[in-house]
Parts: structure tokens; sequence; C-alpha cells
């Protein structure tokens, strides 16, 4: 899963919202281990660049520079693409943050052309 937001959306949280929202953000990185659907899960600096490349010329930006940003992933396991869509309805990140979006999608495990298996850390 990767959370997707409007860049500074959080940026006017109080400290006390923050910790309510790491908080939360905690119990349900809990609640993902204990029942086993939790592989990793790590909030994104804004710290980094966008690079892109067009015709031989590189060009590097900010995420200052971007209206939407990805601010964190989930590593998950899920029987399917309906129960990951499930987990990750019970994200913190609606709750505290009206611009989040969660982008659930599945890994390619197998490159089915060339038979090539990506590693994995599973």
């Amino acid at each position: 899963m990767l959370i997707r937001s409007e860049a500074g959306a959080k940026e006017n949280f109080s400290p006390e919202q923050h910790r309510e929202f790491v908080s939360k953000c905690e119990v349900y990185i809990e609640k993902l281990t204990k029942q086993g659907n939790l592989v990793a899960a790590q909030p994104l600096k804004k710290e980094g660049k966008m690079i892109t490349s067009a015709g031989g010329s590189w060009k590097e930006s900010t995420f200052a520079e971007a209206e939407e940003i990805i601010v964190g992933y989930y590593h998950i396991l899920a029987n399917d693409l309906e129960a990951a869509i499930a987990i990750a309805k019970e994200n913190p990140e609606f709750v505290y943050n009206s611009t989040a979006r969660v982008e659930v999608r599945v890994i390619k495990m197998k490159e089915e052309v060339t038979g090539f298996t990506y590693p994995s850390a599973t």
C-alpha cells in the first residue's frame, strides 16, 4: 500500500494532534503485525529528489514542487485484493488527513516473458 497525500497536509498539526496521529498508526501497525498481515511499514521523510529523464537530459526536483507525494508505505500480506482493500480502509491516515489516498497494489513476483523471479526479503 502506498500512502499518498497532498504535500504539507499535516504541517498545521499541533504537537498533540501529531502525537495522536502517530499513536493511532502504531496501534494499526501492531494490529496488522498480530494478525500476520504486516511485512514492513515506514513513513517517508520529505528529504529526497524526484528524478526524471527526457531526451538524455536529467532533471532533479524537490518534493516541495509536487502537489501530491507518497508519505509512506505498508507492505502487507492478504489473501486477495479485496482483503488488502479492507486492510487499507482501516488506515488512520483517512481519519487525520482529508487528502489521503491509499494505493493498493499486488506485488509482481515473476516476469511472465522471461521467467525472471524478483528477489524478496520474505
